[in-house]
């Protein structure tokens, strides 16, 4: 039987909000444990929550970059459960009037062919805390610092059909909210992670599976791997008989497999009931109109852009417009050095690959937009060849100079391409080669194009690597059929 998978996730995205969601406390991320958690975050006696406008603003952005439905009234609700971290012993959220409604995110796939992902809604909410279970012997401690940070929580429909679909929507979310500003996106910290929910159905079958979530998936790869053993645990359980249960699932990245946590609660478990503290969230026109003007040049408009105005192919746009930071860097090495497509090859070869080396982001490059700008501009008018290009970068990388002219000056890199002394360099290898000379002149003539590399390489080498290649090649052709 074949066999089609249902995918949905829900990501909770924090923030960036400096303050707490319903309290003045600091997000800050790596504080003392329980040295960030207020009074009003604890839910002690006599405390009112009070929401924070920027977290509204945040959440109302988002929607509007999604194409969302943004009703002009939405509700707070308590969320009501125990668990040690959740001091209140409910979760302050958005259950039946969300802040965003339905909207849409584009996402592109390996093969550069696009697909729709409808979003559900979204809806604003605290954090609990943390428990913490190494070094306590036999006991878990809490941290409350996170309890009551400001989540934007994500859900998506059931549209996802492949684990390299599921990561690519979540490489969409985490691009727009880090285009917005609203999240570092840093999931390696907590501040994006998704449950993921998964189930399969017989292909042609309209009704959907029972599906399995997977709790807390904190990276792109172990989405897919999680997915992956998911689809197959469900296809291998129901083709030997059993059934697959509804519940909340773990990913185990250290065994590449989930287990059972616990079944999965319906939403009436929760007791979900308008919050008593908290008055209805009224936008009026103004609000959303004013919001919409500053938003900025989003990631599908960018790549748009890139194709259309500066003629890069669909790879290259995606790539290049992936993170804000990158699309803003290889803007400004396209400013310097006025050619795109050079500027996206270097930016996406010889400066990715010595990022990925040395585990840099792009901010921290050591080689500025400008500088990379100003050395492809001396290769584009000929003042240095490749092979020197790839030295000046490395030199610049290195802190060797501050520019790519200064650094040539100071290597001697600078192109040879006076033809009289290019010749001058040939006549002198070809002199010192008798050998190689008549190998080339008795070989047959589809031959000779290859056999000419070793003279080229001997003039380059002659020239310390600063002769003009072309200007070699056709030289050396040149002279050496005029020996035939």
């Amino acid at each position: 039987m074949q066999w089609e998978t249902v995918i949905g996730l829900e990501v909770h995205v924090q923030l960036a909000t400096r303050s707490k969601i319903f309290s003045g406390a600091s997000t800050a991320f790596g504080a003392e444990p329980n040295t960030q958690a207020c009074a009003v975050d604890l839910g002690l006696p006599g405390v009112l929550p009070v929401l924070n406008e920027q977290a509204v603003a945040m959440a109302v952005q988002f929607g509007l970059a999604v194409h969302a439905e943004i009703p002009e009234v939405s509700v707070f609700d308590r969320k009501n459960y125990f668990y040690p971290d959740l001091p209140k012993g409910y979760q302050t959220s958005q259950m039946y009037h969300p802040i965003v409604g339905a909207g849409d995110v584009e996402i592109t796939l390996d093969d550069d062919t696009t697909k729709r992902i409808r979003i559900h809604h979204a809806h604003l909410e605290e954090d609990a805390g943390k428990s913490l279970h190494e070094d306590f012997h036999g006991m878990t401690g809490i941290d409350l610092n996170r309890a009551g940070t400001p989540l934007l929580e994500i859900v998506s429909e059931p549209d996802m059909r492949s684990a390299k679909e599921a990561a690519a929507y979540l490489k969409a979310i985490h691009s727009i909210v880090t285009y917005l500003g609203i999240s570092d996106g840093n999931m390696a910290e907590g501040s994006m992670r998704c449950d993921v929910n998964v189930s399969v159905r017989p292909k042609g079958q309209e009704a959907f599976g029972t599906r399995a979530e997977i709790k807390n998936v904190n990276s792109f790869r172990f989405v897919e791997r999680a997915i992956a053993f998911e689809v197959e645990r469900q296809i291998e359980l129901i083709e030997d008989g059993g059934n697959v249960v509804q519940e909340t699932r773990l990913f185990d990245p250290e065994r590449d497999e989930t287990r059972s946590m616990r079944t999965k609660e319906e939403a009436n478990d929760y007791r979900y009931f308008p919050c008593p503290d908290l008055l209805p969230v009224v936008l009026d026109q103004a609000y959303l109109d004013h919001l919409r003007s500053q938003l900025p040049e989003l990631p599908a408009d960018k790549r748009a852009r890139f194709q259309n105005e500066l003629g890069l192919s669909a790879y290259d746009a995606n790539v290049l417009s992936a993170s804000r930071e990158m699309a803003e860097f290889f803007e400004e090495v396209h400013r310097v050095c006025g050619d795109a497509k050079q500027a996206a090859n270097w930016v996406q070869g010889e400066l990715s690959g010595a990022l990925n080396r040395e585990n840099l982001s792009i901010q921290n490059s050591p080689v500025s937009a400008q500088q990379l700008g100003e050395l492809i501009r001396r290769v584009l008018d000929d003042t240095i060849n490749g092979k020197a290009a790839k030295q000046v970068f490395q030199a610049l990388w290195n802190g060797q100079g501050e520019s790519a002219d200064a650094v040539i000056e100071a290597k001697g890199l600078k192109q040879v391409t006076d033809t009289g002394a290019i010749e001058a360099m040939i006549d002198q290898v070809i002199a010192e080669s008798p050998a190689q000379v008549a190998q080339y002149r008795d070989s047959e003539p589809e031959k000779r194009g290859k056999m000419i590399g070793y003279f080229v390489g001997q003039v380059m080498k002659a020239s310390r690597g600063t002769a003009n290649p072309q200007q070699v090649n056709g030289l050396l052709k040149e002279k050496l059929d005029a020996l035939l």
